[in-house]
């Protein structure tokens, strides 16, 4: 089976709320692809549509060409993270991925296999109970595993990791990527998504604003700007000015340089005989590029004052 999911054209309104606008991206085998937006931009509701648990209204969402409820033994197609706390607490973890098993036709050896790959054995025997937020996001993981699916589908698995939990997370997805399959990772984590993520699909309102990779769009978000030191400042403005960059003064020996590339910047003060101590490319962060880019989507913001009460 293809592991690619395609969703087109998702409307979905829940009264007066249109949680649904018109969503529209492809989930590619091979990459992780973040999913990412503001609250209300309609995540979850995405997430949702494509495992068949809410109708939209209008489009579709297939998984390898077909709708979830067309899928025979759907954990074989697709594995899912949407809820770690959805757990029976009187089920050892061992007992509640048997009991998922169990359901799509799954043995012992399989659920065992999981166990070992979310890095469960030692807790194997245990209650949920007494589980962290963190022990139930990995038993949430191997349960996702189960079935062997072509397509991870994942809401906010960073949740309640400590920082050895975010490195393994991290690098799990990584490795489920590289073995061919399609991951959907929705988090809030932009750090996490930055040294995680190969591709965006950013969304707010309802609706894609930007699907792209994530190299791309932190390039964009960092423009063509060039931080320059040097003890010659007015030397350097001039040679820059004349190459046709434009050129500002930041510091007493800082320059912000737009129009020319840090390559061509060292090499054309070389060529002009002006010192300089550091030459760097501005680089943004995937944080910043998101929030450019979300500026408009968000529904509610804090005032930057209040009114006093009347």
């Amino acid at each position: 089976m293809e592991a690619t999911v395609e969703v087109t054209g998702l409307r979905k309104r829940y009264g007066p709320t249109t949680a649904l606008d018109g969503m529209t991206f492809t989930v590619r085998p091979g990459q992780v692809t973040g999913f990412v937006g503001p609250n209300g931009a309609g995540k979850s509701t995405t997430m949702r549509v494509i495992l068949g648990l809410d109708t939209p209204d209008e489009g579709t969402a297939l998984i390898g060409g077909q709708p979830y409820r067309n899928l025979r033994n759907p954990l074989n197609h697709i594995g899912a993270l949407l809820d770690a706390a959805a757990l029976q607490p009187g089920r050892t973890a061992r007992n509640h991925l048997l009991w998922l098993a169990h359901s799509q036709g799954l043995g012992a050896r399989r659920v065992d296999d999981v166990i070992e790959q979310a890095g469960l054995g030692p807790v194997a025997g245990r209650r949920t109970a007494g589980f962290s937020l963190g022990m139930r996001q990995r038993l949430g993981i191997a349960a996702a595993l189960l079935g062997d699916p072509p397509v991870i589908m994942l809401d906010e698995p960073f949740n309640g990791l400590d920082p050895e939990g975010i490195v393994w997370m991290r690098d799990f997805q990584r490795a489920l990527a590289a073995q061919g399959r399609a991951v959907l990772l929705s988090s809030h984590l932009m750090s996490e998504l930055q040294d995680t993520a190969d591709h965006l699909v950013v969304v707010g309102r309802g609706r894609v604003i930007a699907d792209t990779g994530v190299r791309e769009l932190i390039g964009a978000a960092s423009g063509d700007r060039v931080t320059l030191r040097t003890s010659a400042r007015s030397e350097a403005m001039t040679a820059l000015a004349y190459a046709g960059a434009t050129v500002a003064a930041t510091d007493r020996d800082t320059l912000t340089v737009s129009g020319l590339t840090a390559e061509h910047v060292v090499t054309l003060l070389g060529e002009s005989g002006v010192p300089f101590s550091e030459v760097s490319a501005h680089r943004a962060t995937l944080e910043e590029a998101y929030m450019e880019l979300t500026r408009d989507a968000v529904e509610f913001r804090a005032a930057a004052a209040e009114e006093p009460a009347r």
